[in-house]
């Protein structure tokens, strides 16, 4: 019962994640594939069914297996996710009032940039 309600839930994020990933490729302010790849992880899990269906996708075949078989972006994706979520953490920078969030949102944006400089290839 414990197992069913589990693939359940898995594949109701799949679901979530899978549209949310979906609208980060029409709309420009969200990055695609972080969210595609959480959604593949939840159908995976889910159901060997749903899994094989996403992975046959042109949405995972365009936009997430080139990421996962090289582990590299275009330069011009990079420089968009990383645009996109400076401008929300520097949001959160604005709005919060403690000193020591605003110290560690900033320590992780430039822990992304590190992360996105020295360890994802830049293809063209």
């Amino acid at each position: 019962m414990f197992q069913v309600l589990k693939k359940a839930i898995y594949i109701f994020f799949g679901f979530i994640f899978m549209s949310i990933g979906f609208l980060g490729v029409i709309l420009p302010l969200l990055p695609s594939i972080p969210f595609l790849i959480i959604a593949s992880i939840c159908f995976f899990r889910g159901s060997d069914r749903l899994d094989t269906w996403f992975k046959g996708t042109k949405l995972y075949q365009k936009e997430v297996e080139p990421f996962l078989r090289e582990r590299a972006l275009t330069l011009r994706k990079k420089i968009w996710i990383n645009i996109m979520a400076d401008s929300m953490i520097l949001l959160s920078v604005f709005i919060v009032d403690y000193v020591w969030l605003k110290i560690l949102l900033i320590l992780i944006a430039f822990y992304k940039h590190y992360y996105f400089i020295f360890h994802i290839r830049t293809i063209k």
